[in-house]
């Protein structure tokens, strides 16, 4: 548990190797990322341009009647009338300059060019401007619409420009959100894919030392987790960047001054974020830990549930859990007090630039310097600097854990405890079951020898039986057969093949093993018998049943060979479950049949329905049994007594009973009242 915690521990904020490691998984995917990018340059500049249209109808259309005009002395296309006036916009040459104001809630006409960022007055029907005095006329509520049309045509315009954009910005958006979800999918259901194939690779010493647990957590959650990471920051990332960019070119081709006011804020978020990195890197790191803990606790816990019930300990359990859970809920609290800080004073910095940019910006429209078009866009573009920078909390702690999981993903890829396959394999079908071992060592640890310089031979038919005391070394004799393990020292052979240099799935399939605790999968009766072999046909998985008698029980159950079988096979009794082991192993009609103990927890009456079936099947197929009972052991061709790892012993039942060595003492310490 404790090596799971210190797992959990490891917090990166960003690791290069990892990162390009990552992206090595984006390499077939790259013409999506590469579209990806381009609708995201698009909805950028899309989404940038609204502002700047907003900002043109306030300052071209809304305020557009500053712009200057011509008084004609007679109609002209495109002119219209004022009183008894014909009025034009733009210069008209030999035309009279004029100008349109709005005051006290009236608009003018007035003959002459006014500069609408200086201030004037009206004394009577003249306007005063400086040492300028203009004749104006005051426009009829009837006469604004024609003064307007341009500006309304261009508010019009402008906004179904704005639409249009919009629509576009909702679709775009729909497709990069749909593009960067099914890729990122796509990549993790890869990555997925390779964990499994890796971990179905690895030889089983590797499953000896590493919980079941934390090989699933590495498939489901780590993987989870790098999907975040390729959908939710590492497009995005590229976003905000686009983002940032292309609104502080916007701000500073809008205005200069203004500008420079918003890159002040940067250093201030600039040592926000710094500061923010380094508690939220400890916080973070503390709340992985205590919640790898209430993981360990509740596997350990729920797992053994049956011995806390059995021995009434669940009022104990629960306050351990409850102090471990206390642990997790206060280190989850100092990370979010941390994070509560961080999004508040980012919002402060936010209203702060704000307040400056309006308190510059308002004093320049009021004194006509600048347009509120301008000051308009400016803020929505401050708005708009701000919002990757607020997401940037949930973004940094994707990113810790997308590393912490990269790193776990990467170390179990990188295990290269494989059962490797030779570069030329001798060719193998059906082998026909001699097998030799040829002064074998072997450990399971460096040094810590099981098996000794083991020899022995076993030939095709033949029935081999092996004994000895807990620890002896045969089930690992058993385990070596199938290439499961990889001998350090000596030679395996199978008709006098090196099982090395074999095939191993092709080795495998030759040898079917009967284990004392059976293993069966969720499905049906059929599948677990089959085990997705579609070239064992439903008749033969009958037949294989009534082989070993196991059709006596199944034949009962309402659905028969289709009856639901649950993870494990549960429903099932350890001889139900044994007699469904066998009709798989006979199935298959392997010419190598390894029995591990397969009748050690079977009752009387389910032992005798498999006695007959065991004669047959053993019949012309070369047989390991490893066995505690006599009935099973006792008429083998051949039995071989194991200690400490070394052969002392071989013979038949009746020959080794009388040298009245190690096998005969285990038969009066076990058998003799079996005999």
């Amino acid at each position: 548990m404790e090596n799971f915690q210190m797992e959990e521990a490891v917090v990166k904020e960003y690791d290069s190797k990892l990162m390009r490691r990552l992206l090595t998984f984006t390499k077939p995917y790259l013409s999506s990322f590469g579209l990806v990018i381009i609708i995201m340059f698009v909805l950028t500049i899309a989404d940038l341009y609204i502002p700047k249209l907003v900002k043109d109808v306030i300052d071209n259309n809304i305020n557009g009647y500053t712009r200057d005009y011509s008084i004609l002395k007679s109609y002209s296309p495109e002119s219209w009338k004022i009183g008894d006036l014909y009025i034009k916009e733009g210069n008209i040459k030999n035309a009279v300059k004029a100008s349109i104001v709005y005051s006290d809630n009236a608009y003018y006409l007035v003959e002459g060019r006014v500069n609408h960022k200086e201030p004037y007055k009206f004394v009577g029907d003249k306007l005063l401007q400086g040492k300028n005095i203009f004749k104006s006329y005051k426009i009829k509520p009837s006469e604004i619409k024609e003064v307007r049309r341009s500006d309304a045509k261009g508010v019009l315009n402008k906004t179904m420009l704005m639409l249009f954009l919009s629509i576009l910005v909702f679709l775009l958006g729909y497709i990069q959100v749909y593009l960067i979800s099914k890729t990122g999918q796509k990549i993790i259901f890869d990555i997925r894919q390779k964990l499994f194939r890796h971990v179905e690779d690895l030889s089983l010493s590797f499953f000896d030392s590493n919980p079941v647990g934390r090989l699933v957590t590495r498939i489901t959650n780590d993987v989870e987790t790098l999907n975040e990471m390729y959908t939710s920051v590492l497009l995005n990332l590229i976003k905000d960047a686009f983002l940032i960019i292309f609104i502080l070119v916007a701000m500073f081709l809008l205005n200069v001054k203004l500008a420079l006011i918003t890159l002040f804020v940067i250093p201030v978020i600039t040592a926000a974020i710094i500061i923010f990195k380094r508690y939220d890197r400890e916080a973070y790191r503390d709340v992985r830990v205590k919640l790898a803990r209430i993981n360990a606790f509740l596997s350990e816990n729920i797992s053994g549930m049956k011995i806390v019930q059995i021995f009434a300990k669940e009022e104990k359990k629960y306050k351990e859990f409850a102090n471990i859970n206390r642990e997790y809920f206060d280190a989850s609290y100092h990370q979010l007090q941390i994070i509560a800080i961080f999004r508040p004073f980012i919002d402060l910095v936010y209203s702060l630039a704000l307040a400056a940019l309006l308190w510059f910006g308002g004093i320049r429209v009021i004194n006509n310097n600048l347009t509120f078009g301008i000051l308009f866009a400016f803020v929505s573009y401050l708005q708009k600097f701000f919002q990757p920078i607020n997401d940037i909390s949930e973004k940094y702690d994707i990113l810790q854990s997308s590393m912490a999981s990269s790193e776990r993903i990467f170390m179990l890829l990188d295990k290269d405890e494989r059962i490797k396959n030779p570069d030329n394999p001798v060719s193998i079908e059906t082998l026909k079951g001699e097998i030799e071992f040829k002064n074998v060592w072997f450990a399971y640890k460096e040094n810590d020898w099981v098996l000794k310089d083991v020899s022995f031979k076993i030939n095709p038919g033949e029935k081999v039986a092996f004994v000895g005391a807990t620890g002896a070394g045969k089930t690992s004799i058993i385990s070596l057969i199938s290439r499961f393990y990889d001998i350090q020292k000596g030679e395996i052979l199978i008709d006098g093949i090196n099982i090395k240099n074999m095939n191993k799935e092709d080795l495998r399939k030759n040898v079917a093993t009967v284990l004392q605790d059976v293993f069966l999968f969720t499905g049906d009766i059929k599948g677990n018998i089959r085990l997705n072999n579609d070239e064992i046909s439903d008749e033969t998985i009958i037949s294989a049943a009534r082989y070993v008698n196991a059709d006596k029980f199944i034949e009962k159950l309402p659905d028969k060979y289709d009856s639901y079988v649950n993870e494990r096979g549960t429903t099932f009794s350890q001889g139900e479950r044994q007699l469904i082991a066998f009709a798989r192993a006979i199935a298959f009609n392997p010419p190598i049949l390894v029995l591990d103990e397969a009748t050690a927890n079977i009752d009387t009456e389910t032992e005798s329905l498999i006695q007959d079936a065991l004669e047959k099947i053993t019949e012309n197929r070369t047989t390991i049994i490893v066995a505690h009972r006599l009935s099973t052991i006792k008429k083998a061709d051949k039995i071989i007594v194991l200690h400490k790892g070394k052969i002392r012993e071989t013979g038949t039942h009746e020959e080794l009973l009388k040298r009245e060595g190690l096998y005969y003492n285990l038969y009066q310490l076990q058998y003799k009242d079996l005999a």
